[in-house]
């Protein structure tokens, strides 16, 4: 059974402020990378292609977690909270508005074995 929790963390800074989420995101790989659980986290920006023209917030996060437990405690350390706090939750934060999900990568009937 895969226990990975996988999440697409997405932000659509308000105008102008693209660069400075961009960077305040940034600064929270290092320390997540030092996470045990921490299988992938990595901020990418929005860039135009022909092929892959979709629609998505300019600045997105990729994330894979060891499991759900691990990845609820890193949302809960003190430097991820605080950057939801100053920038998407405040008044005058630099986020217009984010969406943040997680995802399993097992099928809803998947029968596991009890291991």
């Amino acid at each position: 059974m895969s226990s990975k929790v996988y999440c697409t963390a997405q932000f659509k800074p308000k105008p102008g402020k693209e660069e400075s989420v961009f960077q305040a995101l940034q600064a929270l790989e290092p320390n997540a990378h030092r996470e045990d659980a921490c299988i992938q986290y990595t901020v990418t920006r929005k860039i135009d292609n022909p092929f892959a023209d979709g629609t998505s917030y300019p600045i997105v996060f990729h994330e894979i977690w060891a499991d759900r437990a691990s990845f609820e405690a890193h949302c809960q350390r003190r430097e991820v909270q605080a950057f939801f706090a100053e920038y998407v939750e405040a008044e005058d934060g630099d986020v217009e508005d984010a969406n943040v999900c997680v995802y399993t990568d097992e099928p809803a009937d998947f029968d596991a074995p009890k291991l």
